[in-house]
């Protein structure tokens, strides 16, 4: 996956520990279960049953409590046992109205908690699924991660949860075992980089499989973490608090055991959007799932491991980076006129031959429509005069509707002097914008 969303969320709540009885477990005393998931963007999305209801959540090491969003009222009022809170993530606002609730019923396939606690974002303004093309109602991470121990494979797209007692760690040549340290319930891991021609330096960085980037760093938090010469301003995603920004640049070396990445992306938040996280004294960054995507993980929490057990069918993909300006999101359906064909055959009597006659009609249906979000100063797509909230129609003269965002984004991102042309759709008037992708480092 190319074009990264970086959800990230570090949620800081102030709240006693839900039910003693809040843990997950497998059904029938089974010692592991497998099951299937979605990899969207990079981010792994698993379906989860609340107290009857099928939802979809974002699997993410990077939160320790479960989080809820977008949800109808009909299905919030199905929670138990509500109180309000506040919450504190990463991005430009400040803090959250929630609700906080205990005792709900949790299913993931075999894996089941009948006493877990979750804190709600009501309304509709937090909303993931529109980045992501599908129906997202919340986030997941320490909580499960801390019962099992959990495999997840990257290129069969699976998960396996295990009993921590009935995991038994196997000889294996090429794994790499690293030791997990927490803070807050997040896993920290210690990894050298290496950077600007410099020696290869230790950091301390989070481990955030909700966060689409390969590396953030945090500036000045190592004498050695500076930014380099070359980089570009950007917009690096979502936080919990509002829009992330920073730089991006590329690194020399990300070093992970045996395993080495070499002029990989890397990004610098600003500090006024991670003024939270950076109150870690200890942490210098984050690492995120373009990287873990290239290998098969092991999240082994309640004995404070994590393997990188072999390479992923995405080990070797290239980092690629957005090169238009343009971060589009989902904008609901829109009603559309296509064209369709029928072939009808008759016999021409006098010829004695067979006549094929091409009927053409139209009919109407709705479609996925894109909308653009963020407009990246300067950047090709900005000194074009494409403008946020844009309604894409055709991408180089294709309905825009035929294309998945994901394709998009590695469109946009395949490589310097491609040439893009947009028809779009601005307040009912349609027009055409053309511009070519730059490289930006």
């Amino acid at each position: 996956m190319i074009r990264d969303i970086a959800i990230v969320w570090f949620v800081f709540l102030v709240s006693m520990p839900g039910s003693a009885q809040d843990t997950f477990k497998i059904m029938g005393n089974q010692e592991s279960y497998n099951m299937p998931f979605k990899l969207i963007n990079n981010l792994i999305i698993i379906p989860i049953g609340v107290n009857g209801s099928e939802l979809n959540f974002l699997l993410d090491t990077g939160i320790s409590n479960t989080i809820m969003f977008n949800l109808d009222i009909k299905d919030s009022l199905k929670l138990k046992n509500i109180e309000k809170v506040r919450l504190r993530g990463l991005g430009e606002g400040g803090h959250l109205n929630a609700l906080k609730s205990t005792n709900n019923t949790f299913r993931i396939g075999k894996v089941i908690n009948g006493y877990h606690m979750i804190y709600l974002i009501p309304g509709k303004e937090f909303d993931l699924s529109s980045q992501l093309g599908i129906n997202i109602n919340g986030i997941i991470g320490g909580d499960l991660f801390h019962d099992f121990v959990i495999d997840i494979n990257y290129s069969s797209k699976r998960l396996k949860f295990y009993a921590p007692k009935a995991y038994t760690y196997k000889k294996c040549r090429k794994c790499n075992t690293f030791e997990l340290k927490f803070h807050k319930k997040k896993p920290y891991i210690n990894l050298q980089v290496q950077n600007n021609g410099k020696a290869a330096t230790e950091v301390k960085l989070l481990i955030d499989s909700g966060a689409g980037d390969a590396l953030w760093l945090f500036e000045n938090s190592n004498e050695s973490i500076q930014i380099p010469e070359k980089y570009y301003v950007d917009y690096l995603g979502k936080g919990l608090s509002g829009n992330i920004y920073g730089k991006r640049a590329k690194i020399d070396k990300i070093i992970i055991g045996d395993y080495f990445f070499t002029n990989a992306n890397v990004s610098y938040p600003d500090s006024s959007s991670i003024g939270s996280a950076i109150k870690n004294k200890q942490r210098n960054g984050t690492l995120g799932s373009e990287i873990l995507k290239r290998f098969r993980v092991i999240f082994d929490y309640p004995h404070r491991k994590i393997t990188f057990l072999k390479k992923s069918k995405f080990y070797s993909d290239p980092f690629l980076y957005n090169m238009s300006g343009l971060e589009l999101s989902y904008s609901g359906m829109m009603l559309v006129k296509e064209k369709h064909s029928n072939i009808d055959r008759g016999l021409n009597k006098s010829a004695n031959a067979t006549v094929v006659e091409i009927v053409y009609n139209y009919v109407y249906a709705f479609k996925q429509s894109y909308q653009i979000s963020v407009v990246r100063k300067d950047s090709p797509a900005y000194r074009a005069g494409l403008l946020v909230g844009d309604i894409i129609l055709q991408i180089n003269g294709k309905p825009a509707y035929n294309f998945k965002l994901q394709e998009i984004n590695r469109l946009f991102s395949e490589k310097p002097g491609k040439q893009i042309k947009l028809l779009i759709d601005r307040n009912g008037e349609v027009l055409t914008y053309s511009f070519r992708l730059e490289s930006m480092l």
